[in-house]
């Protein structure tokens, strides 16, 4: 088995460099994936654990010839999303008792996949995919030629955005409706997306290979989803909350946002928004539900983590450097809100 999961960080697990395999029939494994396999698999125990370690635990069950069982997973990840390609090659179940904390969007390649999921079944296909929300259980029943490409959204990643595209805080728990149309006029942001992806991941000395251009190709791909799939609130962006952000609100998040390298107090805030800072702190609090320097701090946390991600071993960043240049220069207190934010230290993330 040659393993990649360790390096996707969804687990850690040793790694062989020349599995025993027999010659099994190519399923169209995406150009960009095709040298990025993370593990294959002929024993069905071992399939359905390395899949539990990718995605969730899971029981596998073979309906199909068992002789022609290989489970292989290809993937990349990119630092909030991964693109993952399975595929089992008979016909078989999955069934996960509850899903892990991300959002999934499940399209076969070929054939079709019986669904699931909270009690709602359909059938996947080539035209209807399946979008999977954390925590729930999942049942994937698939026929003898039903290959699948993942799209794998963090939870807390998609959940920050989706509090940054209201401009408030989250009232109730997003959830999405399970079958997910792929033949609407909308749903062509939805495949231009993914295929965006699928050509930075593919081409050699692209910006995304370079480890640039990571969060705005994320940032499109999360957007895509949550204006053309209907969820808990999809009809925000359908039509238009009665009770739209606070303009003070917004006026402070433009003038965060575009400031966020500079020295920022409540005063120069208020200065800006031309209100007062008890006016503003109280507005935050009652949109967003943090004050307007705990929105600060998150925003610059994201810039670092976003810099130490995407850097190169040959570009001599430190982690001093870049925590200075987003306003922490207090390292001390920076690595422990860092690892309170992102349960890894920065220097854990420069060396990734």
């Amino acid at each position: 088995m040659t393993s990649r999961l360790a390096r996707l960080g969804f687990i850690d697990t040793r790694r062989t460099t020349k599995p025993v395999r027999r010659k099994i029939r190519s399923r169209g494994v995406p150009p960009a994936l095709a040298n990025r396999e993370i593990f294959y698999t002929e024993d069905v125990r071992e399939a359905a654990k390395l899949i539990g370690q990718a995605l969730a635990p899971t029981r596998l069950t073979v309906t199909g010839n068992m002789s022609g069982f290989a489970a292989t997973m290809h993937g990349v990840r990119m630092r909030n999303i991964s693109m993952l390609y399975l595929d089992l090659h008979v016909a078989a179940v999955l069934e996960f008792p509850a899903m892990g904390s991300f959002f999934g969007v499940y399209m076969p390649m070929n054939g079709r996949v019986q669904c699931r999921h909270n009690d709602h079944e359909f059938e996947s296909n080539t035209i209807r995919a399946l979008v999977s929300n954390p925590g729930g259980p999942l049942t994937m029943r698939f026929d003898d030629d039903s290959p699948l490409l993942l799209v794998r959204i963090e939870e807390q990643a998609l959940l920050e955005y989706l509090v940054r595209m209201r401009g408030r805080r989250l009232t109730q728990p997003l959830v999405f409706e399970p079958e997910f149309d792929l033949t609407t006029d909308t749903a062509v942001r939805w495949h231009a997306a993914v295929q965006l992806v699928h050509t930075e991941v593919f081409h050699e000395g692209s910006l995304l290979q370079g480890g640039h251009g990571i969060s705005g190709l994320e940032d499109l791909l999360m957007n895509s989803l949550v204006l053309i799939q209907p969820s808990s609130y999809h009809s925000e962006f359908v039509r238009p909350s009665e009770r739209p952000v606070r303009p003070v609100v917004q006026a402070a998040i433009d003038y965060i946002d575009r400031h966020l390298a500079e020295p920022i107090t409540m005063e120069s805030i208020a200065r800006n928004v031309h209100m007062s800072v008890r006016s503003i702190q109280q507005a935050f609090r009652e949109e967003l539900g943090v004050s307007p320097m705990a929105y600060v701090r998150d925003r610059r946390l994201e810039r670092v983590h976003e810099e130490l991600s995407d850097a190169l071993p040959s570009d001599g960043v430190t982690v001093t450097e870049v925590a200075n240049k987003w306003g922490f220069h207090h390292l001390g207190s920076f690595a422990s809100e860092y690892r309170k934010r992102w349960g890894t230290t920065p220097s854990e993330t420069l060396r990734s």
